[in-house]
């Protein structure tokens, strides 16, 4: 089955299209059967073939709903125009765990009053997230220990007695 439809081209962020008459399973910019004009969105300036899109139209040829709606608003064809709904970005949702709902009699409800659980103090998981990311960067974290004292005070090190020698 044949379709218009609107062709990309143009630079990137001033986008300008060519309207092409096309097989309906071919992706757009594939082969077309033929160009039917051209479309500047920026400007809504619009150079079309009136007599050859209602020949391929009189044939058969099906309209995507963006070029329903602009030969619609030029005149080309009578009608309303069909509403198209861009495509959004999907947001990811954050992971929102809800405690599952318990239904209670109405006595218990008053009775039992939830509480919210307390807030830890958020010092030791900063501080704990500093020690992180200096152990990540290369640095560890300066810890202070005392050096170890000698056990046996008599027995002194090698580079003591060599001095004393």
């Amino acid at each position: 089955m044949l379709t218009i439809r609107l062709e990309r081209v143009g630079k990137k962020n001033r986008a300008q299209f060519k309207i092409v008459l096309q097989e309906k399973r071919i992706a757009p910019g594939g082969a077309h059967v033929e160009i039917l004009g051209s479309y500047d969105p920026h400007t809504k300036s619009a150079l079309l073939k009136e007599d050859r899109i209602k020949h391929w139209l009189s044939q058969g040829a099906q309209l995507s709903d963006t070029a329903h709606n602009l030969f619609v608003s030029k005149g080309i064809i009578a009608g309303a125009k069909i509403k198209v709904k861009m495509p959004t970005k999907k947001i990811e949702e954050s992971v929102v765990t809800e405690a599952p709902k318990v239904e209670t009699k109405p006595e218990e409800k008053k009775s039992e009053v939830e509480e919210a659980p307390k807030m830890e103090t958020v010092a030791p998981v900063i501080e704990a997230k500093k020690a992180e990311k200096t152990e990540k960067a290369g640095f560890p974290e300066e810890k202070k220990e005392e050096a170890p004292k000698d056990e046996n005070p008599e027995i002194k090190p090698v580079a003591e007695k060599s001095k004393t020698e």
